[in-house]
């Protein structure tokens, strides 16, 4: 991991606001965003894109992050604003707002967003794009841990709230047992009601 340890200071960025999302695709549920900004000796090895790490592998990361970083924030965008603007733009308000939320409080250097956007409203500040940046970016992993464990968490709530969905279990994305119990029940107040949902 030495190589890419070298990417929390790399390409005179110096320290690295890392901004990611979970919960893009889901038909319930919010997007879960996050920043992570983190120090020079933070023990990167334990970092990975949170997709490619396992539940209790993601829990072990987030309390470690959460006890190292020097700052992080969390922001959830509801389904009535993602109905409202769109899940692109929801997520890339999201992840604004977290690294605008920790500027106030936490120096950095450089923004830099995970994927191949950037939120108008980081406009005039240093932010870039980074596509995969949540493979190659410690910072970037940092986030994408945090929000993923956050939405997962949320979710399992809305199993509780909402019995008979699988919440719990596929987290509101598009499975057969979804689909199956969005037929025979009907939508959730937790439904996001811009994106197609197949009968089948």
């Amino acid at each position: 991991m030495e190589e890419e340890q070298l990417t929390l200071f790399e390409m005179n960025d110096g320290v690295i606001c890392g901004a990611d999302e979970a919960g893009r695709g889901p038909l319930a549920g919010p997007v879960a965003t996050a920043a992570c900004v983190l120090p020079d000796d933070f023990p990167t090895e334990i970092l990975n894109d949170s997709k490619k790490l396992s539940e209790r592998e993601r829990e072990v990361a987030e309390r470690i992050i959460k006890e190292k970083a020097l700052d992080y924030e969390i922001v959830f965008i509801y389904p009535e604003e993602i109905d409202r603007i769109n899940i692109l733009q929801a997520s890339l308000k999201g992840m604004a707002t977290c690294c605008l939320r920790i500027r106030e409080r936490t120096h950095f250097d450089t923004i830099l967003i995970d994927g191949n956007r950037k939120p108008k409203e980081l406009e005039g500040l240093p932010v870039r794009a980074e596509v995969k940046g949540d493979a190659r970016f410690p910072a970037i992993m940092a986030a994408s841990i945090l929000a993923k464990t956050a939405r997962d968490r949320y979710m399992d709530e809305m199993d509780e709230k909402y019995p008979g969905y699988g919440f719990g279990k596929h987290k509101g994305y598009p499975t057969k047992e979804h689909f199956a119990a969005i037929k025979e029940k009907g939508l959730t107040p937790i439904h996001r009601l811009s994106f197609k949902v197949k009968e089948e």
